[in-house]
C-alpha cells in the first residue's frame, strides 16, 4: 500500500514505540501528527514533541506536533481540528501513550491508579471516539491499539492488579470497537513478543540488564505497518505479536532487531503478557 499523503496519528509519539512507529510511516511518505505531552528535553526521558518532527521530516514524511494530554478531551478535540486543517483527513490511529506503575495492590497510590486508568484504558477510549467519524471516511482505516491479548490469567493480574486493568482495558476497546465498526474501522492490538529496549524498560523495569536483552522498538514498528496495509474489512479484532504479523509475512530471521546482537533468540527477555 502506499501510504503517501495517508495521515498517522500517535499518541506518545515522542519516543520509544510510538517514535519507531512514526519514523516507519514517514519513511513510507506519511502524514505523522505526533500527540504527546514533552516540549521540554528531559535527560532521563529523551525526545520532544519537536525533536521527532524532526526526525520524521527528515525520514520522508511530513509531521504535525501538538502538545496534547490525553486525559482532557478539549485537547484532542483541538489538536484533531488541526490535523483536520492541515493534512486533511485522519486514516490511522496509533493508541501508544501509557503510563506505567509496576506495584502491589497495598503499594499502589491511588494518584497513579487514576493515572494508569485516565491515559491507558480512557485515553485510549476518548482518542478512538473523536478519530472515528474522521476514520470512516478513509479510504483504509485501521486503529491499532499497543496493548497485550486479553487474559484472565491471574498471574498477570496478581502483581500488579491496577497496571494490568490499565492495559487489559485498551484491549477491551478493541474487542468492542472491531465489532462495533465492523466493515467501516478496522482495529486490532499489537504487542511485543520480547521486551523492547525503551525507557521503561531502562528505568522502571530492569536498567541495563533488561536494555541488553531487548529488541529495538524496530521490529514493533515494521509489524505496525504491516497491519496497515492491511484490508481494514476482514483484518480486525485480532490480538497480535510483533513476531507473529512478521512470520506472518515470511520472516523468519529476527537478529537485525537484538539490542545485543552476540545474544541468541532464546536468550532475550520475554515481554508481559506473553
Amino acid at each position: 500500500m502506499d501510504f503517501k499523503n495517508k495521515t498517522v496519528v500517535i499518541t506518545g509519539g515522542s519516543r520509544g514505540i510510538g517514535h519507531a512507529i512514526g519514523m516507519k510511516m514517514a519513511s513510507l511518505g506519511a502524514n505523522i501528527a505526533i500527540l504527546a505531552k514533552t516540549t521540554e528535553p528531559n535527560p532521563k526521558l529523551p525526545g520532544t514533541i519537536y525533536s521527532a518532527a524532526e526526525d520524521m521530516e527528515k525520514a520522508g514524511g511530513k509531521a504535525l506536533p501538538l502538545q496534547v494530554d490525553i486525559r482532557f478531551e478539549d485537547q484532542i478535540q483541538g489538536a484533531v481540528s488541526q490535523i483536520l486543517e492541515k493534512f486533511g483527513g485522519i486514516d490511522i490511529l496509533v493508541n501508544n501513550a501509557s503510563a506505567i506503575s509496576i506495584s502491589p495492590t497495598l503499594s499502589t497510590d491511588m494518584k497513579r491508579y487514576d493515572l494508569m486508568h485516565s491515559i491507558n484504558t480512557r485515553g485510549t477510549f476518548l482518542c478512538s471516539k473523536i478519530c472515528i467519524p474522521h476514520l470512516m471516511k478513509a479510504e483504509n482505516p485501521h486503529v491499532l491499539n499497543l496493548s497485550p491479548p486479553l487474559s484472565y490469567k491471574p498471574e498477570w493480574y496478581s502483581p500488579h492488579v491496577a497496571y494490568t486493568m490499565a492495559k487489559m482495558g485498551m484491549s477491551m476497546c478493541v474487542l468492542g470497537m472491531a465489532a462495533e465498526f465492523k466493515g467501516k474501522v478496522a482495529f486490532n492490538a499489537l504487542w511485543p513478543k520480547r521486551t523492547i529496549a525503551t525507557s521503561a524498560i531502562q528505568n522502571i523495569l530492569g536498567g541495563e540488564y533488561l536494555m541488553k536483552r531487548s529488541r529495538t522498538p524496530e521490529i514493533v514498528s515494521d509489524a505496525a505497518a504491516i497491519i496497515f496495509e492491511k484490508d481494514f474489512k476482514t483484518y480486525s479484532g485480532q490480538f497480535l505479536t510483533d513476531e507473529e504479523v512478521l512470520i506472518g509475512e515470511g520472516i523468519q530471521d529476527f537478529s537485525r532487531y537484538r539490542v545485543s546482537p552476540e545474544l541468541k533468540e532464546e536468550d532475550l527477555q520475554l515481554d508481559f503478557y506473553i
